[in-house]
């Protein structure tokens, strides 16, 4: 099986990639979603602060590796021969991923400037509103290893200075380039 895992810092354009390599017909798991059901289990409302503690609280209990491995339980009854791992945090979870196939590592890249603006305007619940919101939840996702994924990667495309559907293009056109190096 061929894993793609997405990684980079929030509001990067990671699931923005990951979307629109679904509409390719590729299956696609995110980390998040994991933590955020997770979350609303626990009857807490699924905001940063929120998802923070009980994505810490799962890696400290269960190891770094935890939510890729809720993940596979995921992926595992698919019976795919590729899939679309949306946020990757840390090479631990890669190392997870490496035991079900062939993993190739994309790394998604904007500014912190940029990623701040992108998340004002997703508007998800979990997203900061303030500028040290967002300071402490990217301290936060280095603090668990996110810049050692990002620096291990494969391959960096830039949400800098593209829309959308440029940074789906890019990506696509890489993952095609993957796929047919696994044949």
């Amino acid at each position: 099986m061929l894993i793609i895992a997405i990684t980079g810092m929030p509001g990067a354009g990671k699931t923005t990639v990951a979307k629109g390599l679904s509409t390719d017909g590729l299956k696609t798991v995110a980390m998040g979603d994991m933590i955020r059901e997770e979350t609303k289990r626990r009857n807490l409302f699924p905001n940063d602060q929120n998802m923070g503690a009980v994505m810490r609280e799962m890696r400290e209990r269960y190891g770094a590796g935890a939510v890729a491995e809720l993940c596979m339980q995921s992926i595992s009854p698919m019976n795919v021969n590729q899939v679309v791992v949306d946020g990757i945090r840390s090479m631990a979870e890669v190392e997870i991923f490496r035991k079900a196939g062939m993993v190739r590592l994309l790394a998604i890249w904007a500014s912190p400037k940029r990623r701040f603006e992108l998340l004002k305007a997703r508007g998800r619940t979990d997203d900061p509103v303030t500028i040290e919101s967002f300071n402490t939840r990217d301290e936060r996702e280095l603090s668990i290893g996110i810049g050692g994924a990002i620096a291990m990667a494969d391959a960096v495309l830039s949400n800098e200075m593209t829309t959308a559907e440029e940074l789906i293009v890019n990506a696509r056109q890489l993952v095609s380039r993957w796929a047919n190096d696994e044949h």
